[in-house]
């Protein structure tokens, strides 16, 4: 019988199918044999740290404390807009304070519950994971790109969803390129703003619509996922952009100016988030799936932790700082990230296998753009 902690950690086998092989090409066969057993003896360290503890791998106190904040922010923020109609620059400001609001639940609780990381109960992950179609997301289609065209085959051109460029940015240096994208590491901050935009008004409608994956042509949508799509849409776009106007009065102007300024932050913030944990130039770029023997060995070739001792970052990031966990555990909710990637450091050292991170997400970033650098002036690394 297969225990709570065990469920906990123990990735979904078909997305485990999916994910490739890891024995790094860059290692001899010499360094290959010394490591052979480390997958298991990391994830026996890993169940062991919920058995031994006696607690459960789903939200703990801390979590649900998250979650309560988050949404009390945001709901807060708007219930203070229409109960005292502020003036221009108090309304700015809450508005803005709701747009940070859901810029930390997308990451604390939406990305947690796509994961059914934070209860047991389906019912309970399936409704915490609305919160994307509150902030104006599909959910369904982000669960999608985010399980099978990222978990599953990470850094692996033509499949992972997160080095789509649309032929302005380069992120891999398995793809061409263009003359534009020597400046890309200049631009590149701009464009992350514009992402939670993109997401709102394009790219679940192309997803749905106009495919641009196999597994997505593949893929028949129930027919409530269309209409849940629409709705989740014009809910949000109501309550962000309609109510204002109608029902206190705001200047159509200056709640569109509120709009793009939320989603500047949310974008840049997700983006930046995510890009720093496997775009960097430290990581590796398989050229397919099955290049590793081994899930755990593709996950740390390619994933870049940064900033794993500052409890401000992961409180305020999701615990994504800590990510090579994340991929590892990805059922496991973020709150008991930190001493899992104890474990991991530790364990990777004493098998000599490299663990990449960066001591502060401004570092992370940095060399993040540096990647980008490379990529827009060189073919290949």
């Amino acid at each position: 019988m297969i225990t709570e902690v065990q469920a906990g950690i123990i990735p979904n086998p078909d997305i485990e199918d999916l994910v490739p092989s890891e024995a790094s090409p860059r290692h001899s066969a010499a360094d290959l044999a010394g490591s052979s057993s480390f997958p298991k003896v990391l994830r026996r360290r890993l169940d062991r740290f919920f058995a031994d503890n006696r607690i459960s791998p789903k939200a703990d106190r801390t979590m649900w404390a998250k979650i309560c904040v988050g949404l009390a922010v945001l709901a807060g923020s708007w219930v203070v807009i229409y109960a005292f109609h502020p003036d221009a620059w108090r309304f700015v400001a809450l508005y803005l304070l709701g747009g940070l609001a859901q810029t930390f639940l997308l990451l604390n609780i939406a990305h947690d519950s796509n994961h059914n990381a934070i209860s047991s109960s389906p019912a309970v992950n399936k409704t915490l994971n609305y919160v994307f179609d509150l902030c104006g997301i599909s959910s369904y289609m982000w669960r999608i790109l985010h399980h099978r065209g990222h978990h599953s085959c990470i850094n692996v051109t033509g499949e992972d969803d997160a080095l789509t460029g649309r032929g302005v940015l380069r992120f891999s240096p398995h793809e061409p390129r263009l003359a534009v994208q020597r400046f890309q590491h200049i631009y590149a901050l701009l464009l992350y703003a514009l992402f939670s935009l993109d997401y709102v008004f394009v790219r679940d409608f192309e997803c749905f619509f106009f495919p641009g994956h196999d597994y997505l042509r593949r893929t028949k949508h129930p027919l409530r996922e269309y209409v849940i799509l629409f709705a989740g849409k014009a809910f949000y776009l109501t309550y962000m952009l309609v109510l204002p106007v109608v029902l206190l009065h705001k200047s159509p102007l200056l709640v569109g100016v509120a709009f793009l300024l939320v989603h500047l932050i949310v974008g840049l913030s997700v983006a930046l988030v995510f890009q720093t944990t496997h775009t960097v130039d430290s990581t590796y770029f398989p050229t397919d799936r099955g290049e590793f023997d081994n899930g755990v060995y593709h996950i740390f070739a390619t994933t870049a932790d940064y900033a794993t001792t500052n409890p401000v970052v992961g409180w305020l990031a999701g615990g994504l700082n800590h990510h090579i966990v994340h991929h590892l555990c990805p059922f496991v909710c973020h709150t008991h990230y930190a001493p899992l990637t104890r474990i991991v450091e530790q364990t990777a050292a004493e098998f000599g296998v490299p663990y990449r991170q960066h001591p502060t997400m401004t570092r992370a970033i940095k060399h993040h753009l540096l990647l980008l650098k490379q990529l827009g002036n060189q073919d290949s690394l």
